[in-house]
């Protein structure tokens, strides 16, 4: 109700007040009558009953109530003129005007030299009014041009996710043919503008995509989060574009910019009539991250080139795999690779249904898992230098402890004996030895003095070493993997008798060859082996390197490198231990040393085959790091399904190692290597 409104009432209310009261009052002693004798009327009797009476004390409190609404109504008078009217206009104007918000461009995403990796790209995008909704023709109109059906033009108009007066999207990516009819014909068109957007653009395809990670419409989970969220600086909308994974996920706060604000005024209908101030938005700041694109293409192209050809030749069911590639002496991520992979680009304004379905089938091996740090597989062979450093650490073994391979070891017995890889036997071995030749009998008699002993010592190394937890890598999504002990068993078989459940001697015996329940992610054996080059240090790895200054050259943010652990290992053990790992490359067999003697650098690094329960094939591994007496770089891959690691994940590591150095891989000699 209006101010004038009020005013006019109270009038009102006090006239005829008024009235009343000249009516009760006004004629003052006229209605009493004098007899002759002039005496005062007196009444018969102790009370007054009369109707005249009765009359006259309703009029009375009709007069008193009158009074207390005059009151009461000139009190909210001045009330609302005077102590309240600055939060009235301020009311008033806030229904006259709204504020509209407009996206800021996200942040590029750079690799180490500079390379964009991820950056921003303009749309030719169709907006509209909300009006042009209750346009069924000019609905149709634009569908027939666009190509798009009128009941999807109208229900992307009245998507109100960006706000009430904020233009609606109603097609992206739109072609210039398109522009051009919509722009000479204005009169048909009222309503609807052509704009030129920024929309996430990925220019090196599916390149480092488990790395990269992509971007979509906020959630409703997500707006619930980020709103119960008090730390957080950010302060979204519905229709948000933001991070779901990888990088883009990981530093969502800095890529993100600041929306851009613009106040509008409307009329009482909430149409625009005029503009007022506005904020532009202003664009996410830049990341530089450790990735060398050129590492990171030779990886995935070795990584599918080696399962096609696995297809090919022996496993035909060899479909996925991963690899990564650490600098030792910072933790610097080099290249990370998984395979199948994916476009990020897919993602850009919504994936299809179809293209969805493609990549989620049951028949897609699940592209958008990062194996690197998500997949968890048992260790195989690759575990035989930790499990040597906690025989010699635990007084189990010496560097002069021998043991004979015949290839079948009955330690426990016939009725549990178990086979090495190599059936017809190595023969004496030692601990150097059992890791070049990677003999399972030498580490099945480890197994076997564990549990004799009641110790624990293998879990306890392990650990130490990294393996059954995080080891903290800025993307979402790693896993911690698993080291089984008799707890975990325990608890872990609650559906089995109690002898089953019980931790066996075969456990151990399979604990020690990286067998059975252990678990691990190509991540944590690259940080394992780092820290075997670096005599016990590992450094926490990491994929930001910067964040890039908004205004001219520079970094405000310069990623430190950041000690993750430091084993305390004796020198002479970890020296037995590179001497085996060397060994392997150089040593183990004259068709796997091929691929590495016409390096310039030596190479130390060992390999892994590990047999899965029903599967078609092993999962082969291999780990190595260069130079082998000055350490760089440590290089991780496990192929699942693509059975012996020196036939498979060995020629991964080589081609990265390959690509590090400038030096390819010029033997053609089929690796022989062992398990």
């Amino acid at each position: 109700m209006s101010l004038t409104a009020v005013i006019l009432i109270i009038v009102a209310v006090i006239a005829a007040v008024l009235v009343v009261l000249f009516l009760l009052f006004g004629r003052g002693e006229g209605r009493f009558t004098f007899d002759i004798g002039g005496a005062a009327p007196r009444a018969e009797g102790g009370t007054d009953t009369s109707s005249d009476t009765g009359f006259k004390e309703r009029l009375t409190g009709l007069g008193v109530f009158a009074v207390g609404v005059i009151g009461v109504l000139t009190a909210r008078l001045w009330s609302m003129q005077l102590v309240s009217s600055d939060d009235y206009t301020k009311q008033a104007e806030t229904n006259r005007t709204r504020t509209v918000t407009t996206s800021a461009p996200r942040g590029r995403i750079l690799d180490r030299n500079g390379v964009e990796l991820v950056t921003n790209r303009s749309s030719l995008t169709v907006t509209a009014d909300s009006e042009v909704a209750d346009n069924p023709f000019e609905c149709q109109l634009l569908a027939n041009i666009i190509g798009m059906p009128a009941a999807a033009v109208r229900r992307n108009i009245q998507n109100a996710s960006e706000g009430a007066q904020s233009t609606r999207v109603v097609a992206s990516d739109v072609s210039r043919r398109v522009v051009a009819f919509i722009e000479e014909r204005p009169y048909l068109f009222d309503g609807v503008t052509v704009e030129e957007r920024a929309v996430r653009f990925y220019p090196q395809g599916s390149l480092a995509a488990h790395v990269l990670g992509y971007v979509g419409t906020i959630t409703s989970e997500q707006l619930e989060s980020e709103a119960g969220d008090s730390e957080s600086s950010m302060d979204y909308q519905s229709g948000d574009t933001v991070g779901q994974a990888g990088i883009e996920y990981q530093y969502e706060t800095v890529l993100q910019g600041v929306r851009g604000e613009q106040n509008v005024y409307v009329d009482a209908d909430g149409n625009v009539l005029d503009y007022g101030s506005g904020v532009d938005p202003q664009a996410g700041s830049d990341l530089q991250l450790t990735i060398d694109s050129k590492i990171q293409k030779a990886a995935e192209e070795s990584l599918s080139s080696t399962i096609q050809k696995l297809q090919e030749t022996s496993n035909k069911d060899c479909k996925c795999g991963s690899v990564v590639c650490l600098d030792v002496t910072s933790g610097d991520v080099i290249a990370m690779a998984s395979m199948p992979t994916y476009s990020p680009n897919t993602f850009v304004g919504g994936i299809s249904a179809s293209d969805w379905e493609e990549i989620s089938g049951e028949d897609s091996q699940n592209p958008l898992l990062n194996r690197a740090i998500s997949g968890q597989y048992p260790s195989a062979s690759t575990i035989k230098p930790l499990t040597t450093m906690a025989a010699l650490d635990a007084g189990i073994a010496t560097a002069q402890s021998s043991y004979v391979c015949t290839g079948y070891w009955t330690g426990f017995g016939k009725a549990y004996g178990q086979y090495c890889w190599n059936h017809s036997g190595h023969g004496t071995m030692n601990l150097q030895s059992g890791i070049t030749f990677s003999c399972d009998v030498v580490f099945y008699e480890i197994g076997k003095a564990f549990f004799e002993a009641g110790s624990e010592g293998m879990q306890e190394t392990f650990r130490t070493w990294g393996l059954g937890s995080k080891e903290g890598v800025d993307l979402p999504s790693e896993l911690a993997g698993r080291v089984p002990d008799k707890d975990w068993k325990w608890n872990y078989f609650t559906w089995a008798d109690d002898d089953a459940r019980s931790w066996q001697g075969g456990d151990n015996t399979n604990l020690a060859i990286g067998q059975g329940d252990l678990l691990v992610t190509p991540l944590q054996m690259a940080c394992a082996y780092a820290g075997i080059a670096n005599n016990g240090t590992v450094y926490k790895p990491h994929l930001l390197k910067s964040v890039l200054s908004q205004s001219g050259t520079g970094s405000i943010i310069k990623h430190k490198k950041e000690k993750l652990r430091e084993v305390d290992e004796k020198q002479e053990y970890l020296d037995l231990v590179k001497a085996g790992l060397h060994g392997v490359i150089y040593e183990e067999s004259e068709s796997q040393a091929s691929h590495f003697t016409n390096m310039s650098v030596e190479v130390a690094g060992k390999t892994g085959t590990a047999e899965i329960a029903n599967a078609p094939a092993a999962n082969g591994w291999f780990v190595a790091y260069a130079p082998a007496d000055d350490p760089k770089y440590v290089v991780a891959s496990c192929i699942e399904g693509g059975g012996y690691g020196s036939t498979s994940a060995m020629y991964v590591v080589r081609d990265v190692l390959g690509a590090l150095y400038d030096e390819p891989d010029t033997s053609s000699e089929v690796s022989q290597g062992d398990r």
